[in-house]
């Protein structure tokens, strides 16, 4: 049925990369759409080798765009998670780098007009509901990709993309605080349950006899302390309005210790069983919100800037959100800058699908 390959934008999205399709090129039966993504990526299979996933959660990654169905958007933006040796595709959590390839993604495939040399494009986050505004480079009538940015975990400079979110709180747990508490008790341990745009348990690295600086690869080995937070996560799902998660892929779990290179907070996170390289937008603007609670583990270990812009520190550098906030301090938005790169338009070719 997909001889003839299916029409593709391989990019990447801040330190992601994914797939980009038109809906109307997929499936519109669910489970027959993710039968052929696990195929496009070579899926379960650790290390993605009869497909086009990168062998890591942040390179098995899809975006499906589509005519947007609100009128406050240019375009309806889905996001899939593809896992990598599971025969699984979620669409539980949004992400915020592949995101960041959703504008120039639609002024590419033609959902969205360039408008002079800076275009702006309202992406409704299908996912959680929420729209987005990244404002894309378009001179000369397409877009470019080159520029002056860099961000961290992302090798050379290209074009900056902000991005700005409103009404990102309990985007997918209805509340800030679903629990109602700053901190709850879990096995013991204090965690913040909190979604500003991302479900996430923030806890102190050092409630688990870690320094918060340690490597992907040596958090990935600790297999002790890997069970510790999967408990945690399996009893904070139902906390959270998210009901049981064995398989899902939030809430992210990140630990949280105090800056080492002149940022706001460090964080190590994990998706929830992976450890990211970086960390994710959508995480780092949840992680900046939670410095602001008090009585908060990451109040405690946080340096508040002057100017509202936080480097949330990760394994591979930092990332920089700003906190958009009103006269009585409350968040009204939050935004970030991203990069992006078209890697290649073309067809693919899925594996025979089972």
């Amino acid at each position: 049925m997909y001889e003839d390959g299916i029409p593709c934008l391989w990019m990447r999205g801040g330190t992601s990369k994914g797939a980009y399709f038109l809906a109307g090129d997929l499936p519109g039966d669910q489970q027959e759409r993710d039968r052929l993504l696990l195929a496009i990526m070579g899926s379960p299979d650790p290390r993605q080798i009869d497909g086009i996933g990168g062998a890591d959660p942040l390179t098995s990654k899809v975006a499906v765009l589509s005519p947007p169905t609100r009128d406050d958007a240019d375009v309806d933006y889905l996001f899939l998670q593809v896992f990598v040796d599971k025969a699984l595709v979620s669409d539980a959590q949004g992400c915020g780098n592949i995101l960041a390839g959703v504008g120039p993604a639609a002024i590419e495939r033609g959902l969205v007009s360039v408008v002079g040399d800076v275009t702006s494009v309202r992406i409704h986050m299908v996912n959680s509901g929420e729209v987005a505004v990244a404002r894309i480079a378009t001179p000369d009538g397409k877009v470019s990709y080159a520029g002056e940015t860099s961000i961290a975990g992302v090798p050379g400079r290209h074009a900056a993309i902000p991005i700005l979110f409103t009404n990102t709180e309990g985007s997918m747990c209805g509340a800030l605080l679903p629990t109602g508490n700053a901190v709850d008790m879990i096995d013991g341990i204090e965690a913040t349950l909190i979604d500003n745009g991302m479900p996430c348990v923030i806890m102190r690295a050092s409630d688990f006899g870690l320094t918060g600086e340690e490597s992907r690869e040596e958090l990935e080995g600790n297999d002790a302390v890997k069970q510790r937070i999967e408990s945690i996560r399996l009893q904070a799902g139902p906390m959270m309005n998210l009901g049981d998660v064995t398989t899902a892929s939030v809430p992210k779990m990140t630990l949280i210790s105090e800056p080492k290179h002149g940022g706001a907070i460090s964080t190590r996170s994990f998706i929830p069983h992976r450890v990211h390289a970086s960390v994710g937008v959508l995480a780092a603007v949840t992680v900046a919100t939670t410095t602001r609670l008090a009585g908060s583990p990451a109040q405690g270990l946080s340096v508040a800037p002057r100017d509202g812009r936080y480097r949330i520190e990760h394994p591979s550098g930092d990332m920089e959100v700003f906190l958009d906030l009103d006269g009585d301090g409350k968040i009204q938005g939050a935004g970030t800058i991203r990069t992006a790169r078209k890697l290649f338009d073309g067809r693919v070719f899925p594996a025979p699908i089972p």
